[in-house]
């Protein structure tokens, strides 16, 4: 018999693992409605209970930070990727 982390706790398992990295590079893919995605690479800057945040390069220099919920990344509609490798990190969909 498989240990399968109950759903309830997903939550926990995705902050714990993001503010392992805090301070990494990673790739985050989002997906806004209405077939818009976007995707930004930048740096893990905040683990909060809720989101995280993200500073992003924009164009000339600048930098933004966005943040994101974990929900989105349980539910997929935030994806997060590693930028050295392109594999995707914390993997929740359910294969059939």
């Amino acid at each position: 018999m498989e240990t399968e982390i109950p759903p309830v706790n997903r939550i926990d398992v995705i902050r714990d693992e993001l503010g392992a990295m805090a301070g990494t590079r990673i790739k985050v893919r989002a997906n806004m409605g209405r077939s818009r995605i976007v995707e930004r690479a930048g740096t893990l800057i905040a683990v909060h209970p809720q989101l995280f945040v993200v500073e992003v390069e924009e164009r000339r220099g600048r930098r933004a930070r966005q943040s994101y919920q974990y929900v989105d990344v349980l539910t997929g509609t935030v994806e997060i990727y590693d930028t050295d490798t392109g594999e995707r990190i914390l993997d929740f969909t359910v294969e059939e």
